[in-house]
């Protein structure tokens, strides 16, 4: 996700290297190392420094302060430190700075964080190396489109959201794609967040004859929506956005109810032997800790690589599948993902479960 820029004024300082290998990969990690963000930061390092020790590479950590113009100091420090690749990245502010100069050296940046749509805009018309193992922008809308249009076309479908920034954007790029499809809502409505019920919307939802609900906002409204529904009679299918991943509280979710979000990446059979060497050695394999892993596997892979051709590592990385921590990942043509990661799932017994997953 892109960091807005609310960090104070921090130094800027390049950390001491990580163990020098005969190896001879060497990666830099970019990411927080103090204030705000500074536990997201240690995510980022901690899943990235396990893969490159795991390797006997080395490591070149970067403190990232987020702030307006600091990029193009990052973006000295990984060159003066010789690094092949550049991983972590948790704020678009600074790559803004940092890529024009990465580009010159030759060093691709792999941001596991950054979501905007304008910066890589930015990049691929300057040619500047960014590649982004986060989701763009757009592709949480676009997943939930695809579901609506692929399962509820043929439903009286509801949009309602709850008046967030995030909720009412996410809900009208819905709408107007179903517009586009010649679909449109028998209701639409911007609900008041936070309430401890919601009888009056679900009787509105049922007096239009919705069946089908799309939801733009939290995991706990959600909850309360399919209380009030199952509490009245009325008959709803309920589907949220990736804010459902949060806390099951202070009123645990229905069975049923239906979520596009990121996967679960520790729940993933790909992730469990990394994740159980990550837990053994006292690092919980959560939030950027396994992205950052399979930002390093990627990145020494395409290293060694180009080592074997003398081509830049940057055009090793487009187009090539990498397996990973996550699964089998490739960078398209824009040099985002070239499969949407988000998925439709359901709670089932107290978790998200792939949708079409087999009830046990």
């Amino acid at each position: 996700m892109t960091i807005s820029r609310c960090l104070g004024l921090l130094p800027l300082l390049l950390v001491a290297a990580g163990e020098s290998h005969a190896a001879g990969v060497t990666i830099g990690v970019v990411a927080p190392q103090t204030g705000n963000f500074a536990a997201l930061g240690a995510q980022i390092v901690a899943g990235a420094e396990a893969k490159i020790r795991e390797d006997g590479d080395t490591i070149v950590t970067v403190n990232e302060t987020c702030e307006d113009g600091s990029g193009g100091t990052v973006a000295d420090a990984l060159i003066s430190a010789k690094v092949q690749v550049a991983v972590g990245f948790l704020c678009s502010q600074t790559l803004d700075g940092a890529l024009p100069k990465l580009k010159d050296a030759n060093i691709p940046a792999i941001t596991v964080s950054v979501r905007s749509r304008i910066l890589m805009e930015d990049a691929l018309k300057n040619s500047w190396p960014l590649f982004r193992l986060a989701p763009s922008d757009g592709a949480e809308a676009a997943k939930i489109i695809e579901v609506i249009l692929r399962d509820w076309a043929s439903s009286p479908i509801a949009l309602v959201e709850d008046g967030t920034i995030h909720g009412r954007e996410l809900t009208e790029a819905v709408r107007n794609a179903l517009e586009q499809n010649g679909l449109k809502p028998v209701f639409t409505d911007t609900y008041r967040p936070g309430q401890e019920q919601q009888i009056a919307l679900v009787r509105r939802l049922k007096r239009a004859g919705a069946t089908k609900v799309f939801i733009g906002g939290d995991r706990s409204d959600v909850s309360i929506i399919a209380r009030d529904a199952k509490a009245d009679k009325i008959a709803l299918d309920l589907m949220g956005g990736d804010a459902m991943r949060a806390a099951d509280q202070p009123l645990p979710l229905a069975d049923g109810v239906r979520a596009v979000t990121l996967p679960d990446y520790t729940a993933r059979a790909d992730a469990s032997p990394a994740g159980v060497a990550l837990r053994a050695a006292g690092i919980e394999p959560e939030g950027y800790v396994l992205p950052s892993y399979a930002a390093v596997e990627i990145a020494i892979k395409a290293v060694q690589a180009a080592a074997a051709d003398e081509r830049p590592v940057a055009q090793h990385l487009a187009g090539t599948p990498f397996d990973t921590v996550l699964g089998q990942i490739a960078f398209d043509a824009g040099r985002e993902l070239s499969q949407n990661p988000y998925q439709l799932m359901q709670w089932r017994a107290g978790a998200f479960v792939p949708f079409d997953a087999p009830a046990q």
